[in-house]
């Protein structure tokens, strides 16, 4: 699971940075959170919001949308949606074996977290040797980064709607349209 900016307009930030005024001001983009299988790369839930927002309150949505779908053994996740009703949720609501997310250090002057499934996190990702089990697990994080790479790729990266209604409309369209391509190229 995790999230992406997809541009409003054509014109590329270092394009629109450098033809602007002194300041250049944060726009607001499209924020594109999906859960991705990390075989196949699809695309098995996927939430639209208008960014810069966090996405650890879109988690229980998308898990329950992805689990409807299909059973997943373990969820991977980075530390943006580390909270432990999100553990909480993935193990006891939807008996998921585990899930993956790296602990996002709130306190610098607590280390240990009080929280059941957090303090388990600080103990799988502890320093280990380098192929431990829990690593090579987290590792494979980076296949939902390549399924946001053919998504922006492919189509392009802009989106071309104008109200916040209809670029959400259009990004699940695009979400749609890379399920079937993917579908397309295994049959």
């Amino acid at each position: 699971m995790d999230g992406t900016g997809l541009d409003s307009r054509p014109t590329s930030r270092p394009y629109a940075r450098r033809n602007q005024s002194k300041r250049f001001r944060m726009r607001r983009y499209v924020l594109l959170t999906v859960d991705c299988h990390t075989e196949s790369h699809l695309l098995a839930a996927a939430e639209v919001r208008v960014g810069p927002t966090n996405e650890s309150p879109l988690f229980p949505e998308l898990i329950d949308a992805a689990t409807r779908h299909a059973r997943w053994d373990r969820v991977l996740a980075d530390a943006a949606h580390d909270a432990e009703h999100n553990h909480r949720l993935c193990r006891e609501g939807w008996e998921i074996r585990a899930a993956v997310l790296p602990l996002n250090r709130r306190a610098q002057g607590r280390q240990w977290p009080q929280a059941k499934y957090r303090r388990q996190m600080v103990q799988r990702f502890r320093k280990k040797r380098r192929g431990s089990r829990h690593r090579r697990v987290y590792g494979q994080r980076w296949q939902v980064e390549s399924a946001f790479s053919r998504h922006k790729r492919l189509p392009g990266a802009a989106r071309r709607a104008r109200s916040d209604a209809a670029r959400a409309q259009e990004c699940f369209l695009r979400v749609l349209t890379q399920n079937l391509m993917l579908l397309a190229a295994v049959t």
